[in-house]
């Protein structure tokens, strides 16, 4: 969401900075697109299984994982592979390109 320019303005003139969370974790564009992806990857996963009425417990016996191991998923945990969410998304009937959708806008949108 931008500032607007006059409060922008005063803001800097009080010695503030204004940025956005790029600029202030350093994030290259390349780093900044994969947090995106894997994002959208994480809403778009947690917003299947709760369309087609499954718990977090029936995913994880569906893609052989624990309920835990879901959550961190759906909760866009670092420690998640981008690999792992794909394929718990297409387990739930996602196509590739209702994937691949999901990727290239880097928004959360169901699959």
């Amino acid at each position: 969401m931008m500032m607007h320019a006059n409060k922008r303005k005063k803001v800097e003139e009080n010695g503030w900075k204004v940025g956005n969370a790029d600029d202030f974790l350093g994030l290259t564009p390349e780093e900044s697109a994969y947090i995106e992806m894997k994002l959208a990857l994480s809403h778009s996963l947690k917003e299947n299984r709760r369309k087609k009425d499954l718990s977090q417990v029936e995913l994880a016996k569906l893609i052989k994982s624990s309920q835990s191991r879901v959550a961190k998923m759906e909760a866009g945990d670092p420690g998640v592979s981008i690999d792992l969410l794909m394929r718990a998304l297409l387990a739930l009937g996602a196509s590739s390109e209702e994937v691949g959708k999901v990727i290239s806008s880097g928004k959360p949108q169901a699959a």
